[in-house]
């Protein structure tokens, strides 16, 4: 089992035509990723040879779900086209909607996601600004590495993409059930909370991993929902022990301003709450490797 996705999954790529889905539409479908189509207007009709699989490309989403049962959709384009891509994905009531693309507006997140919300939240959104979902061994939605780590039972939830990979690395002989990469931008769609809520919920995950970092409130959010509703043991890591104050860090929503948003703030929390905090990634894979 695992969450968000799975290997019943079926993939729509929107943008595959582009530079950036084209690359990472062969590395998915090299994970095993069932990737029934992509979405471009202008080149509807056409496919699109990938090694020897020729993937159709459509229309709209709603085209590609009709013609091939999608559930998730993958999106691959430029900033300014985003928000109209995921509004396309929740009018045509898609299941997941994967957002990759970095440097989105965030006032045009807030618009999509509010937009999501009010059509009744029948499609989950992951990012923007992120490294996407991958159930190893079932399938790989985004730009996840598909052969750094093996099918366990370990869940990964992670603002940050590349702590991703180097914790599924670092725990590759235990494995993962699935591991979100929810984005850090100060606004996202699906959360911490959301993937805990999941992993928790989930028979076949026996650990969490959570991976935050400086700035916003996220992960004291996170530490009051461990508290109050997760059972399983959950470790965790915080980025950004070292960041000055009142400077972007890497990601846009990753700012302290004084007392607020800071890792050791953080850290706090989540001990509070009975997460066992690393002060590095390799510290963070030793503690989980302690639950096995």
């Amino acid at each position: 089992m695992a969450i968000f996705l799975t290997k019943d999954s079926k993939v729509l790529v929107q943008g595959m035509t582009g530079s950036e889905g084209t690359k990472h539409t062969r590395r998915m479908l090299a994970s095993g990723t069932e990737i029934v189509g992509g979405v471009n207007p202008r080149k509807a009709g056409q496919d699109v040879d990938f090694d020897g699989t020729a993937v159709p490309v459509f229309g709209s989403v709603a085209e590609g779900m009709e013609r091939t049962g999608a559930d998730v959709s993958v999106i691959f384009v430029p900033p300014q086209a985003t928000k109209a891509a995921v509004v396309e994905a929740v009018d045509a009531g898609i299941g997941l909607a994967v957002v990759i693309t970095e440097g989105v507006p965030v006032h045009d997140t807030a618009r999509f996601w509010a937009y999501a919300s009010a059509k009744g939240n029948v499609t989950r959104i992951v990012g923007p600004n992120c490294p996407g979902v991958i159930s190893p061994g079932q399938s790989n939605a985004g730009i996840i590495p598909g052969d750094i780590t093996k099918p366990g039972r370990i869940g990964l939830v992670s603002k940050s993409g590349t702590l991703t990979y180097q914790m599924m690395y670092e725990l590759r002989d235990i494995g993962f059930s699935t591991c979100v990469g929810i984005g850090g931008d100060p606004i996202i769609g699906s959360t911490h909370i959301d993937a805990l809520a999941a992993f928790e919920a989930d028979p076949d995950t026996d650990a969490i991993v959570m991976i935050g970092e400086i700035g916003g409130d996220a992960e004291e959010r996170a530490a009051e929902f461990v508290k109050a509703n997760v059972t399983k043991p959950v470790v965790g890591y915080v980025a950004g022990f070292t960041a000055p104050e009142g400077k972007t860090m890497g990601h846009a929503g990753a700012i302290v301003s004084g007392s607020s948003g800071t890792a050791d703030a953080k850290k706090e929390a989540l001990e509070a709450a009975g997460v066992r905090v690393g002060k590095t990634p390799s510290e963070t894979a030793k503690l989980m490797r302690a639950q096995f």
